[in-house]
C-alpha cells in the first residue's frame, strides 16, 4: 500500500539527523479488513478462547502461570542478548528465598522482568493501562540491572536510535521520534489506550506497533512492548490469566518481525503487520493449550506416583503443589512453606529424590537446592522450541 505518511513522516532536525515522527492512532485512512484477515482475526479470537477456556477448568490455575510468566521473562530478555536459563532463573528464585545470595546479572535481568511483570498485572486491577503505569513498570524492569545507570521509570529527555552495536545517529538503521514531539505522540498514544472501540487484538496489535515506534525510554523498550501486549488483553478480559506471550514468536521470526514494523513506517501498511500479529496469537495460544494439557498430564502422574510408592501422605502431596508453583526449592523453604520440622522438610526432598521427581542442582553439601526436573524440563524443551 502506497501510503508513506499513513503511519507519520520521517523529518530531518535542525542537527542534520532525519527522525520519525509517528502519527496519531488509529491509521488515518482507515484500517482496510478484508476477508482473509477476517479469517485471521477469528481463528486468533477462537485460540484466545480455547486457551481462556482451558484455564477456567484447571483447579488451581495459579500453578501454571508462575511458569508461563518465568518462560516469557526469559525469552523475552533472551531476544535482548541476555544469556540466562530458566534453571538458573529457578536455582537463583529458590537461594532468594533463604537470602543465600544475590544473583548474577543476565539471571537478574530475567528476574526483573518476571517482577515487573507481577507489578503490572496487579496493578492494572486499579489503574487503566497508562503512561503512569508503563512508567512504573519500566521502574520495576530496569531496577539494579544493565541500563539502570540511565534514567529508569521516566521518559527519555535525548534522542535514541535503532540499529547494530556501536551504530550512530548517521549510521542507524530507524530513529524514532525527536524529545520535542515525543509528549504529543505518548499522549495520543495513551487516549488510544483508552479507545474501546476496536476489536481487542486490533487494538493491541497497533498499540504494540505503536509503542516500538516511539520508542520512549533510553532501554528496555521492547520488553516493555511485549509485557503491554499481555496487559492489554487481560484489561480487556480476552484473558483471565495471562497466559499469552508472544516473545517466543517475534524471537523465531525476528527479521520478518522488524521489517514488518519498519513498513508500517515507510509504507503506512498497518494491514501486512496486523496480519502477523494475528498469525503469531494464534499460534502462541494453541501451544499454550498444548503444554497446558502437558502441564495438566504431569501433575497427574506426580501425585500418582506418590502414591502408589507409599509416599502419598498429606505433606507429599502438599509439596507437589508448591513445586507447580515453585519449581526449585531448598529444605528450609519447603519447611516455611509447609509448616513442617526440618527434618520433615528434608525427608520430604529425600523421598521426591529417590521418586525422581527432584534433582540436587548445586553439588554442595550444604545450602543444597532442589529442581523440580520433569517441570523444568517441559518448558526448558518449550523455550528451545518457541527460539527456533
Amino acid at each position: 500500500m502506497g501510503e508513506p505518511h499513513r503511519a507519520g513522516r520521517f523529518v530531518k532536525q535542525l542537527t542534520g539527523y532525519v527522525a520519525f515522527e509517528p502519527s496519531p492512532l488509529p491509521p488515518d485512512p482507515a484500517l482496510r479488513i478484508d476477508t482473509a484477515q477476517m479469517r485471521r482475526m477469528s481463528a486468533a479470537d477462537q485460540a484466545l478462547g480455547r486457551l481462556d477456556g482451558l484455564v477456567k477448568t484447571i483447579p488451581n490455575p495459579d500453578l501454571f502461570v508462575a511458569m508461563y510468566v518465568r518462560q516469557e521473562a526469559l525469552l523475552s530478555s533472551q531476544i535482548e542478548g541476555t544469556q540466562a536459563s530458566l534453571s538458573e532463573v529457578i536455582e537463583f528464585e529458590a537461594a532468594e528465598a533463604d537470602d543465600q545470595e544475590s544473583p548474577v546479572r543476565d539471571v537478574a535481568e530475567v528476574v526483573n522482568y518476571v517482577r515487573a511483570m507481577n507489578y503490572g498485572l496487579d496493578r492494572i486491577q486499579e489503574l487503566p493501562l497508562s503512561l503512569r503505569l508503563i512508567r512504573e513498570i519500566h521502574g520495576k524492569l530496569l531496577q539494579d540491572v544493565r541500563g539502570s545507570e540511565r534514567p529508569i521509570g521516566e521518559f527519555r529527555t535525548t534522542q535514541n536510535w535503532i540499529g547494530p552495536e556501536g551504530c550512530t545517529l548517521a549510521t542507524a538503521s530507524f530513529i524514532p521520534c525527536p524529545p520535542s514531539q515525543l509528549q504529543t505522540a505518548l499522549g495520543s498514544f495513551e487516549n488510544f489506550l483508552h479507545d474501546d472501540s476496536f476489536p481487542p487484538l486490533v487494538a493491541a496489535g497497533l498499540a504494540h506497533a505503536q509503542f516500538e515506534t516511539i520508542h520512549p525510554f533510553l532501554d528496555g523498550n521492547g520488553r516493555i512492548g511485549r509485557l503491554l501486549i499481555t496487559f492489554f488483553l487481560c484489561q480487556r478480559q480476552i484473558l483471565a490469566r495471562p497466559l499469552l506471550y508472544l516473545s517466543g514468536y517475534l524471537r523465531r521470526h525476528r527479521s520478518e518481525y522488524y521489517e514488518r514494523l519498519q513498513t508500517i513506517r515507510t509504507t503506512g501498511d498497518w494491514e501486512q503487520w496486523l496480519t502477523f500479529f494475528f498469525n503469531g496469537v494464534k499460534e502462541v495460544a494453541d501451544e499454550a493449550c498444548a503444554t497446558a494439557h502437558k502441564i495438566l498430564d504431569l501433575k497427574h502422574q506426580c501425585e500418582t506416583l506418590v502414591r502408589t510408592q507409599g509416599k502419598g501422605s498429606p505433606n507429599m502431596l502438599r509439596a507437589i503443589d508448591i513445586l507447580f508453583r515453585q519449581p526449585g526449592v531448598t529444605a528450609r523453604f519447603l519447611e516455611k512453606a509447609l509448616n513442617v520440622r526440618y527434618i520433615t522438610a528434608n525427608n520430604i526432598i529425600a523421598r521426591l529424590t529417590e521418586a525422581g521427581l527432584l534433582a540436587e542442582a548445586t553439588g554442595y553439601k550444604r545450602n543444597r537446592r532442589f529442581l523440580f526436573r520433569p517441570y523444568v524440563q517441559l518448558f526448558e524443551d518449550n523455550s528451545s522450541k518457541q527460539a527456533g
